[in-house]
C-alpha cells in the first residue's frame, strides 16, 4: 500500500502514560493466573521457568495494540469492560508469542545474550534445555489461551491464522533466520546489505506481530476491510520505528537503562540500521518511517477514525528509553 507523505504529526491525546500503566498491571495479573491455572500439573522446573520469563517485566506494549486496534477512533479501551472479556484471550496470548520469542532469541546458538529485563535470561537462571522447553510451552500456551476464549468461532480461526503466520516461516521466525544468516556478512566489494534488505528483516522479526496485535483488535471488532488495511499497514511500520529505536538505542543506552547487554549487535557483527547506515543515518531512516506511519494515520482520519490513540503509541515507541 502506498501512502503519501502526511502534512503534519497528529496530536498525541494526554493520559497515554497512565493508561498503559493500568493496562500492564491488567496484563500482569491476568499473565498470572492463566500460567497458575495451566501449569498445577507442569514439572516445578519447567513452570519456574515459564513464571520467570513471563511476569514481572516488560512493555506489555503488544497487548495494548490488540485493545487498541478494536477500538479505531476511541482513544482509550475501557479494558475492564466485560464486552472485552473475549479479547483478553487474543491479548495474553500475543504477548505469550512475544515472550517466548525472547526466551529463544537470547539462548546461546541464537543472540546469545545474558541478560533480559534488568536481570539474567531464562537459560542463565536455568539451563539452556528449560530454556528451549520453556519457549516451546509458551507457543502452545498462546494458541489454547485464544482457542479458548468465548469470542466467536470465526473471530478465534481468523486469531489463530494470523497469529500462526505473524510468528511463523514468513514472519517473526523467518526474520530470526534472516537475521542469522546476514550476520558477518558482506558482499564482494566488502558493503554490507542494503537497508530495503534490513527493513524486510525487521519487517518480519520485529514487525509482523506488532502488526498482527492490532489486526486481531480490528479483527475482533469488526472493522472495515480499509480501515483494517491501514491499520495493518502502520503497524508494519510501527514495528519498524520500535525496531531502529531499538538499534540505536543499542549504541547509546546503558545496561541500566535497558535492562540488556548493549552494544551486542555490533559484537556479534549482526546488521542493524547503525551497523549499516550508522547512528546518523538510523536517525534519519526512523524520522522516514515515522513521516510515513502519521500519513496512514492521516489517511485512517480522513475515513472518520480518530487514531489519535495510534499517534500515541507510535510517540511512545520513538521516545523510549529502554
Amino acid at each position: 500500500m502506498t501512502i503519501s507523505a502526511p502534512k503534519t504529526p497528529l496530536a498525541t491525546p494526554p493520559g497515554f502514560d497512565d493508561w498503559l500503566q493500568s493496562f500492564r498491571r491488567q496484563v500482569e495479573s491476568r499473565l498470572a493466573t492463566v500460567l497458575d491455572r495451566q501449569l498445577a500439573d507442569a514439572p516445578p522446573q519447567l513452570a519456574d521457568a515459564l513464571r520467570y520469563a513471563t511476569l514481572d517485566g516488560g512493555k506489555r506494549l503488544r497487548p495494548a495494540l490488540v485493545f487498541i486496534g478494536s477500538l479505531v477512533g476511541h482513544p482509550w479501551p475501557d479494558s475492564e469492560n466485560e464486552r472485552f472479556d473475549s479479547l483478553w484471550s487474543a491479548a495474553i496470548a500475543v504477548e505469550l508469542i512475544h515472550v517466548y520469542s525472547l526466551v529463544h532469541d537470547d539462548l546461546p546458538s541464537m543472540d546469545d545474550d545474558e541478560l533480559r529485563r534488568g536481570r539474567p535470561t531464562v537459560h542463565r537462571a536455568f539451563d539452556e534445555a528449560t530454556a528451549i522447553l520453556a519457549g516451546d510451552a509458551l507457543q502452545s500456551l498462546a494458541f489454547g489461551e485464544m482457542a479458548g476464549s468465548s469470542a466467536e468461532p470465526a473471530v478465534r480461526l481468523d486469531w489463530s491464522r494470523r497469529l500462526a503466520e505473524a510468528a511463523g516461516p514468513t514472519g517473526m521466525v523467518g526474520g530470526q533466520a534472516i537475521d542469522l544468516s546476514l550476520a558477518g556478512q558482506t558482499d564482494e566489494a566488502g558493503q554490507r546489505p542494503d537497508l530495503a534488505t534490513l527493513a524486510d528483516l525487521h519487517d518480519r522479526k520485529t514487525g509482523a506481530l506488532i502488526r498482527a496485535s492490532l489486526a486481531l483488535g480490528a479483527r475482533w471488532a469488526g472493522l472495515p476491510a480499509r480501515q483494517t488495511r491501514l491499520v495493518e499497514e502502520f503497524g508494519r511500520l510501527l514495528g519498524r520505528a520500535f525496531q531502529i529505536q531499538d538499534d540505536i538505542l543499542d549504541v547509546t543506552g546503558s545496561a541500566e537503562s535497558l535492562g540488556k547487554t548493549p552494544g551486542k549487535d555490533a559484537a556479534a557483527d549482526k546488521c542493524s540500521y547503525v551497523t549499516v547506515a550508522g547512528l546518523d543515518g538510523a536517525r534519519r531512516e526512523l524520522d522516514d518511517t515515522v513521516r510515513h506511519a502519521h500519513a496512514a494515520l492521516w489517511e485512517l482520519a480522513t475515513l472518520g477514525a480518530d487514531p489519535q490513540a495510534l499517534s500515541a503509541c507510535l510517540e511512545f515507541v520513538t521516545q523510549r528509553q529502554h
